[in-house]
């Protein structure tokens, strides 16, 4: 059975917070909150108050659930070699997702900036973080890349995810670059993860044919 009270406590308070910044953020809402803005920073939709606040505490209850269940439905491996780094990845997403409740509520609040420059140093940390796990994570079937090749063989597995766990650190500083320059912060977030999606594909598929 997976060790898991550090997920579980930190978890628990993580969508406790969640649910209170909602709770006490409540009664200064407008009836229409903005949920969504598009890459130029408008926004293009809305939604009632009440279900504006009730969906970051519900998707970080739903995570929080996803990330406990994981290790104890995967029958590829035992999560403990790496529940450390695994624990700081889950704990992370949380975070970023409660950080993403404070940022609409204060956007709705009339406080003024640009939401992509307010949010790229939390993406950059859920990318370092992703990096650590890549790099440790043994072979399983829901964390590090995960490609036919990857499963297939075990020392592709392993170098494809040392050399990705690295990109997703480097992907961690650039993306957090964003937040000084707002008007390509949408570009500084997503090119690390095109990056490192075609670099796990290619990689893992190179190597598996050198082995064969």
């Amino acid at each position: 059975m997976p060790s898991d009270r550090r997920l579980v406590a930190g978890g628990v308070a993580l969508v406790a917070l969640t649910a209170v910044v909602s709770a006490l953020a409540y009664p200064e809402m407008p009836a229409e909150m903005a949920t969504h803005w598009n890459a130029s920073g408008d926004v293009n939709d809305t939604m009632p108050r009440a279900l504006g606040l009730v969906l970051f505490p519900v998707l970080n209850a739903g995570l929080f659930a996803l990330f406990v269940a994981l290790p104890r439905v995967d029958p590829r491996t035992d999560y403990e070699s790496f529940r450390p780094a695994y624990d700081a990845l889950a704990l992370t997403t949380l975070g970023l997702f409660a950080y993403l409740d404070v940022v609409v509520v204060l956007a709705n609040l009339g406080y003024a900036f640009e939401l992509l420059q307010a949010l790229a140093p939390a993406i950059g940390a859920v990318y370092a973080v992703a990096g650590t796990v890549t790099r440790h994570a043994e072979q399983n079937w829901f964390v590090g890349v995960r490609t036919p090749w990857t499963l297939e063989d075990e020392a592709v597995w392993e170098q494809t995810n040392r050399v990705v766990g690295r990109l997703f650190q480097v992907g961690g500083v650039v993306a957090a670059l964003g937040v000084f320059v707002p008007a390509y912060a949408l570009a500084f977030v997503l090119a690390p993860a095109l990056v490192i999606a075609v670099v796990s594909f290619g990689y893992s598929y190179y190597l598996y044919r050198q082995g064969d």
